[in-house]
């Protein structure tokens, strides 16, 4: 069995924990270090900074510890995820915003052209040219 990332982490861990508790009927006990290790191996990749802060410590959590453990590493992932779309968003704004002004400076460039040819030389007096 393992945690997909659809749905509630807690939730997930409490069927793990109600599945451990039915297989404690049958007489197959399974401990909690056990349980513990169950429940990290079947956790996703992108939980892996919870596994490291969990192996790396000499205390060993509770279930309900791991649980809020996982409830906070989730809710951060969520927070990092909208980050990222607001500036995925952000920066496809700016884009296009440059990409019209470019559009509307050519277009007057193309005007400020039109109204040279209405000038009059200051050397000749002709029109349509400008001494340098």
């Amino acid at each position: 069995m393992r945690y997909k990332g659809k749905g509630n982490i807690r939730e997930y861990i409490m069927e793990m924990s109600n599945l451990a508790s039915k297989l404690k009927a049958l007489k197959l006990e399974l401990s909690d270090d056990l349980l513990m290790h169950l429940v990290l191996i079947s956790l996703p990749t992108h939980f892996g900074q919870l596994k490291v802060s969990y192996n790396t410590q000499k205390d060993k959590w509770t279930l309900n510890e791991l649980i809020s453990h996982c409830v906070q590493e989730e809710e951060r992932q969520q927070r990092e995820k909208t980050e990222s779309v607001h500036l995925a968003s952000s920066s496809q704004n700016r884009k296009r915003k440059n990409n019209k002004d470019v559009v509307e400076r050519t277009f007057q460039q193309k005007k400020v052209k039109k109204d040279e040819n209405t000038h009059t030389c200051f050397f000749c007096k002709k029109p349509g040219h400008m001494k340098k």
